[in-house]
């Protein structure tokens, strides 16, 4: 009989690193049998998806509470699936609202649970330790700081690095010059990177504003902008950009902007990670609606909202290596001063670049991929 593998990798970017590793898996067995959640990636590799990431992007307390009957029948579809399936390990990846909830249905059937990308409970709830503490098996983590965190709540956690050093080693980016004739620009050009996130929710609060600070720097510098599109979403998410035709906007690959811009505007999340490895000034902005901002402001206890600041100057630093804006500082005259502060200041943009690529070494690990893929078969071969 073939061995089962469940997953789970409720967002985009869970079922890419999910992806990476089901491959290095399935070069060794070939065999396995995988299913759950996931998104293009996974499914390109033939796991059997129950449900879609697209039908999973659901964040903020206030939009669970809308979903709530739908996420009722995910689970129940997903626990059916697994009692008929007996998988021989649950892999779980990121996502931890779904995740922990998972993980103790596994726990209570006696499957392992390997679960990657920790929830960032050093950041807020806490108390989620207690429910990794006894329902998590192999707990494998992306942040070095990280090991310790868990070893003082009593949990073995893994180092295992960050999967987006891995995934750019396989990034095949063209010249600038080839890009700058492809789009038919002058080589004095100034561009500046959008990447507004891959979200609609986020794409709806903060795109706008990232357009009205665009709108002031043309008339200042006479930029042309780069758009990280997210590429499994549709023309509609960015229709705010036809209220905007005064600006030149270009649409690109999350990679390109970081490529090719002097500067970004950055929405927080794994782009700032990514940012932070090309070296790549930028503010790091976040908006959301009123009531999940009151509600998350009273829960997260971090310094710093972005990931590139966390990893650069560590957990409880007040220091910032990049501006961070928050809420209703978002807002398209801040942002656009904010960006004017860095490109009328050359020193202050290359030592932003030089502690940037510095704090890339912390992310380094030897390829997670085939790690995890590894610890992944020892479980599946054992049972």
């Amino acid at each position: 009989m073939s061995k089962k593998l469940f997953v789970l990798a409720g967002e985009v970017s869970g079922d890419m690193h999910a992806a990476g590793v089901i491959a290095e898996l399935l070069k060794a067995m070939p065999d396995v049998k995988v299913f759950g959640i996931g998104g293009q990636k996974l499914r390109a590799l033939g796991a059997e998806l129950l449900y879609d990431t697209a039908q999973m992007s659901i964040m903020g307390f206030v939009d669970v509470l809308k979903h709530a009957g739908f996420l009722r029948r995910v689970f129940r579809d997903l626990k059916d699936s697994v009692r008929r399936e007996q998988p021989q390990a649950a892999f779980l990846v990121d996502y931890p609202g779904m995740n922990l909830v998972m993980a103790r249905f596994f726990h209570e059937l006696g499957i392992p649970v390997i679960y990657y990308i920790s929830p960032q409970v050093w950041a807020w709830k806490e108390g989620r330790v207690k429910a990794i503490r006894r329902d998590v098996d192999r707990l494998l983590v992306i942040f070095d700081f990280e090991v310790e965190f868990f070893r003082r709540h009593g949990i073995n956690a893994e180092f295992v690095g960050h999967p987006v050093i891995e995934q750019l080693a396989e990034v095949s980016l063209s010249s600038r010059e080839l890009f700058l004739k492809t789009h038919t620009l002058k080589p004095e050009t100034r561009l500046i990177g959008l990447l507004p996130g891959s979200r609609k929710q986020e794409i709806a609060h903060i795109l706008p504003e990232m357009l009205k600070a665009a709108r002031l720097l043309n008339r200042e510098c006479h930029a042309t902008f780069l758009l990280g599109r997210a590429p499994h979403l549709d023309e509609e998410s960015y229709h705010v950009l036809k209220e905007f035709p005064d600006i030149t906007v270009i649409n690109c690959s999350a990679y390109e902007v970081m490529q090719f811009s002097e500067l970004a505007i950055v929405t927080s999340g794994t782009a700032t990670l990514e940012s932070l490895c090309f070296g790549l000034p930028m503010i790091v902005v976040y908006r959301t609606g009123m009531l999940n901002y009151m509600i998350g402001r009273r829960l997260v206890k971090l310094k710093s909202i972005s990931l590139a600041n966390i990893v650069a100057k560590g957990l409880g630093s007040h220091e910032k290596a990049v501006p961070e804006l928050i809420q209703h500082d978002v807002n398209g005259p801040e942002i656009f001063r904010q960006v004017m502060m860095i490109l009328d200041d050359p020193a202050l943009a290359d030592s932003m670049r030089r502690e940037l690529i510095a704090a890339r070494n912390r992310l380094a690990g030897s390829s997670p991929s085939h790690k995890i893929a590894g610890i992944l078969q020892q479980y599946l071969i054992n049972d």
